[in-house]
Parts: C-alpha cells; sequence; structure tokens
C-alpha cells in the first residue's frame, strides 16, 4: 500500500537551531511518536526502535534511517525502512528549512512509502489519518524543544 505525506510547519526558531535538533538524535528519539531508540551506526546513518499503534494494531518495529544530500542548514533526503511485528515499510522523504518572519523558520517536507503487512490491513483511509495524527505529534514535540524554560505561558 502507498502512502504519501506532505506538507509545512512554522516552527519557532532560528534556521540554524531547527538544522540541529533535526540532526540530533536525543532530539529524534523525544520528538518520534513511539520511538525508543535511535542509535548511530555510522554519520547519518541510524538504527530505530519503535513501539506503535495504528487503529486497534499495535506492535514493535524496527528500522533504519539514512540521511543524505544534506545541504545544512537548509535540506536533507531521508530513507527510511524497517520491519515489525506490524509489518513492513520504506520509503523516502526531502524536508527544507526555510526562514520564515523574525526568529522563525517553516519546515516544508514531503514524502512516500510503501507499507505491508498487518498495518497495511486497516486501509488507506485510516493509514493516512494516523499519518497525519503522528506527524502532528512529531510537530507539537519538535516545537516543545524550542520553547524557553522560563516560559510560563503553555
Amino acid at each position: 500500500m502507498k502512502l504519501d505525506i506532505s506538507g509545512d510547519e512554522k516552527v519557532s526558531t532560528s534556521v540554524e537551531r531547527l538544522w540541529t535538533a533535526l540532526n540530533d538524535p536525543e532530539v529524534l528519539t523525544r520528538c518520534i511518536p513511539g520511538c525508543k531508540k535511535m542509535t548511530e551506526v555510522s554519520p547519518d546513518s541510524y538504527k530505530v526502535e519503535m513501539q506503535l499503534r495504528v487503529a486497534a494494531v499495535g506492535g514493535s518495529f524496527e528500522g533504519e534511517i539514512a540521511l543524505s544530500d544534506k545541504e545544512a542548514p537548509r535540506s536533507c533526503n531521508i530513507k527510511v525502512s524497517g520491519a515489525g511485528t506490524l509489518g513492513h515499510g520504506n520509503g523516502t522523504a526531502r524536508f527544507d528549512i526555510e526562514p520564515d518572519g523574525e526568529g522563525a523558520s517553516r519546515l516544508v517536507y514531503k514524502g512516500s512509502g510503501e507499507i505491508g503487512g498487518l498495518v497495511a490491513g486497516v486501509g488507506q483511509r485510516i493509514l493516512s489519518s494516523v499519518s497525519k495524527h503522528l506527524v502532528g505529534r512529531f510537530f507539537v514535540a519538535l516545537r516543545k524543544e524550542f520553547d524557553a524554560p522560563l516560559n510560563g505561558a503553555g
């Protein structure tokens, strides 16, 4: 089953700080929904362990993420592959970061992938909805990374 995802999000931080966060395995582990562990196996290549729930189906997933064609601090290609109790999948994505006003950046992303196995059985519409929800959760967590500790307003 094919899955496409794209969008753009404004983040209240500089292009450089956003780039640094998106290349930090510790930040990504905190921000990626269900990510339990992200280990660098070589420069720009990571092994990932996840626990995910899609609709009524939950399970573990192990995979690899590789970054390529990096143009710091502006753009990067991402390749993802993996398998687990939920099924298997692979995909590619690209993100571009551009300035968006004073002290803010815009992250534009576009990706596509193939998903098979148990998770594909929940259907295209549900998978699209779940993937949008997971992307939303990622950006909520990412924005929290840039909240000032003294910012009492939530």
